[in-house]
């Protein structure tokens, strides 16, 4: 059982506070929440399952604000929700079965691939935009195209997590070819819908530290009130040295096996 310390708060506050001041930017701040744990020493599952807290405190705001504003397609809603509860709750359960030595070393193949995604995606889709992206596919190519991917998605996001929002909307709107309000409440409400079903598996497993979890998810809301309220016109400026730096010191610490 892993022993809390004023350490481990002195290591994840930071790092998580950091996570959702780049979450508010650019998105992709798993990227470093999720490293965080394992800096503080937290064994992988716990890691996943205390990540996933602070996630879903994050996602319940966003997603009640775009609903609230109606920004998303309702026809896609239910039917991409349902389908990512499956996929991350499937998900979820296999990262519980899967060895922590393998889930470490996967780490070195994933956060990297996420990282460039996040890093090298196009400047400019954000949901205040109403410029629409080019002509979107009939309703059934997209019911379709949609729930395979909320359930793929939805089960990498219950598995790890990181940069699962940036994989939406980049599907939202380079495939499905919605306008970016629309991709971004449906990516918001997809993202909670698979973070709820995530940390219920995880808690029913008894892997989530709720001490830390708590503490983790009010540094998540401040970073990203206080990302919110910044006018950065160059965000990835900050973003990339900082994802880079993170990841770096991460694989250090794997490949010390410490």
């Amino acid at each position: 059982m892993f022993s809390l310390s004023i350490q481990t708060f002195l290591i994840v506050c930071p790092l998580v506070f950091v996570a959702g001041l780049i979450d508010s930017i650019a998105g992709g701040g798993g990227i470093i929440s999720l490293p965080a744990y394992l800096f503080a020493g937290l064994p992988i599952h716990n890691a996943l399952a205390t990540n996933k807290f602070s996630s879903c405190c994050g996602s319940t705001i966003a997603t009640g604000r775009f609903l609230k504003n109606r920004c998303f397609k309702k026809e896609l809603i239910l039917p991409t929700m349902a389908a990512s509860l499956a996929g991350s709750a499937a998900g979820a359960r296999l990262a519980l079965l899967t060895d922590e030595k393998y889930l470490r070393y996967m780490l070195l193949v994933v956060l990297p691939v996420v990282a460039v995604v996040v890093i090298l995606k196009k400047p400019g889709n954000t949901a205040d935009s109403s410029e629409p992206v080019e002509k979107e596919l009939p309703l059934r190519i997209q019911f379709l195209l949609s729930i395979a991917a909320a359930f793929v998605i939805g089960c990498y996001d219950g598995f790890y997590g990181p940069g699962t929002g940036t994989f939406l909307m980049l599907f939202f709107t380079g495939i499905v070819k919605l306008d970016v309000k629309q991709a971004a409440g449906n990516t918001k409400c997809i993202n909670w819908a698979s973070n709820i079903a995530a940390l219920v598996t995880f808690i029913i497993n008894g892997k989530v530290i709720y001490p830390l979890a708590a503490a983790a998810a009010l540094c998540s809301m401040l970073g990203n009130w206080c990302g919110a309220g910044l006018v950065i016109k160059s965000g990835m400026r900050f973003v990339r040295p900082v994802i880079i730096l993170v990841l770096i010191l991460l694989f250090c610490k794997i490949l010390a096996g410490k």
